[in-house]
């Protein structure tokens, strides 16, 4: 009598559990923008120096001096491309802007190919960085794509957001640390 007493309790622990589990899955946001928390802000952007798919070099370094946006990207990932459209708004925007920020997308895990294919259908004239031994990646420690750092014009890793964009999200945030950053 002991153990069917027993496995009714276990039972029904186990049906909330999974009941609570059904919960969260449908409250939970998944399109929510997470700022992330990572060692490396407030601290020097890693040294990292490639080459565009364009042949052009590529030295984090030397874009000291201005605001600089680097977006982690491949071309099959879904949430990559979902945000694409955003990217190339926020380009167009700060393009136009006094202190613009520079976009740079760092091509992680896909071919040059693919990735100028896409560019080419989707549009984004920005530089595309390749991270062919994925160093870039694992110096700034990017779980997954797509991931957006924003470093300041001394250097600066200010910000890390990890996964899809927002609309306005990425305008909004460099604005915010545009208005509070004394040199």
């Amino acid at each position: 009598m002991k153990s069917k007493n027993l496995v009714k309790i276990i039972s029904t622990i186990v049906g909330i559990v999974i009941a609570l589990f059904f919960v969260v899955l449908v409250v939970a946001d998944p399109d929510q923008d997470i700022v992330a928390k990572s060692p490396l802000l407030g601290q020097p952007a890693p040294a990292i120096a490639s080459e565009t798919i364009d042949g052009e070099q590529f030295v984090l370094e030397r874009r000291k001096g201005s605001w600089v946006v680097l977006n982690f990207f491949n071309s099959t990932c879904v949430p990559c491309i979902n945000e694409h459209s955003l990217l190339v708004d926020f380009a167009k925007t700060e393009a136009i802007n006094q202190n613009a920020a520079e976009i740079y997308t760092i091509i992680n895990d896909d071919s040059s190919d693919a990735v100028r294919e896409f560019f080419v259908k989707n549009g984004g004239d920005w530089p595309k960085v390749k991270d062919d031994n994925g160093a870039i990646a694992v110096a700034f420690g990017v779980a997954r794509v797509p991931e957006t750092w924003i470093i300041d014009p001394n250097g600066m890793v200010r910000l890390r957001i990890t996964g899809e964009l927002s609309p306005g999200l990425l305008s909004e945030q460099v604005n915010l640390l545009r208005d509070g950053f004394t040199s």
